[in-house]
């Protein structure tokens, strides 16, 4: 993996994005949105990642003090996402990814999930390979 090609795509994924001294990806400067991509080993870690730690952001977290507000930044997060994996995740989409895989709640499950295309029917429970 060249860490240097994913973050210059996470960055034009994520529009003014940054790297820290610290080596986090840090998505939205105002909403603390981030990552440690210093850590990362693969793409499948960053894809992860990115499923993991900017999930709630796309639907449910409310940095700011208005709806309007908070409703661009949702549109923003869930676009930078989509744009980066290269997926259509709408906002009832992040809900079911930030519940079953979010906060890094459950890795194997969300690996798989990346394995699978981004198959929604994998956090729905489907199981058998035939059914994916």
């Amino acid at each position: 993996m060249d860490k240097y090609e994913v973050a210059k795509e996470l960055m034009r994924c994520f529009p003014n994005s940054f790297i820290n001294a610290d080596g986090e990806f840090v998505a939205h400067r105002d909403a603390n949105e981030y990552f440690i991509l210093e850590n990362c080993n693969s793409v499948l870690d960053v894809e992860c990642k990115v499923l993991e730690w900017f999930s709630r952001a796309a639907f449910k977290t409310e940095p700011f003090p208005t709806k309007a507000k908070n409703d661009r930044f949702h549109k923003f997060m869930r676009g930078g996402i989509n744009k980066f994996l290269g997926t259509n995740f709408t906002a009832e989409d992040m809900e079911l990814i930030y519940t079953r895989l979010g906060n890094g709640i459950n890795r194997p499950l969300c690996e798989r999930f990346v394995d699978f295309e981004y198959s929604i029917d994998v956090l729905k429970g489907v199981t058998s390979n035939d059914k994916l």
